[in-house]
């Protein structure tokens, strides 16, 4: 079997999850607050990023909010300026992708990123011309709502009975499920194994080289 493989990124591919504290920490240090702990930050990773925000600040208003939101904007463009930084990808990543695009996969990406941050970290490990299609918090409604995968099956040219969705948190599986596809957790993320099989995951992978065994039944 072979279909449209749709990949979470933050999380999934890419651990990014000290970037998004630093900035997390900045950002509530410009408006006085306390900042987040990492296990709070990595409940939220994935979500959109004002939803992200505005869980972590409850109590914030609606401007507090977009305040957040601008300065922590701030911080990570700085932060991607800084010579030597790097997102890096976890370990089997890449072979991954490239043992699914020698099997025939057509390959793709659902994130919670907005456009001009996942071009970043794509061009920063040359990553562009593996995936068919980029569907990030510019152009859809944020996870669980299925618009991600549909759209992205819509521009890949594929149905949901050849489509998976392979992800870390709750929110990839819970997308999964909505759209009526594979849903497929890994462990290695920001969210535990029993969560992933609680909200639809068929299988939770405990290394890369799983992947594309578990894709073929």
């Amino acid at each position: 079997m072979t279909g449209l493989a749709i990949f979470d990124f933050d999380g999934t591919l890419v651990d990014s999850q000290h970037a998004i504290q630093a900035c997390m920490e900045a950002a509530f240090a410009s408006e006085n607050l306390p900042p987040p702990t990492l296990q709070q930050t990595h409940r939220i990773i994935g979500l959109p990023l004002a939803q992200c925000l505005a869980r972590l600040s409850p109590d914030s208003d609606e401007a507090a909010v977009m305040r957040l939101v601008e300065a922590y904007k701030h911080e990570f463009h700085a932060l991607r300026l800084q010579p030597g930084f790097v997102e890096p990808m976890f370990d089997g990543a890449l072979a991954a992708l490239d043992a699914l695009a020698a099997a025939g996969w057509t390959l793709g990406i659902a994130t919670g990123k907005n456009r001009r941050g996942l071009d970043a970290v794509l061009g920063s490990h040359g990553l562009h011309p593996r995936f068919a299609t980029l569907q990030t918090a510019d152009s859809a409604p944020g996870k669980p709502d299925p618009t991600m995968i549909f759209q992205a099956m819509e521009e890949a040219g594929f149905g949901p009975e050849n489509t998976v969705m392979i992800g870390d948190t709750v929110f990839d599986m819970a997308m999964a499920r909505n759209a009526k596809v594979r849903g497929l957790g890994v462990s290695w993320g920001y969210h535990a194994e029993n969560e992933l099989i609680e909200h639809g995951a068929e299988r939770v992978l405990a290394d890369f080289a799983d992947l594309l065994p578990a894709l073929a039944r």
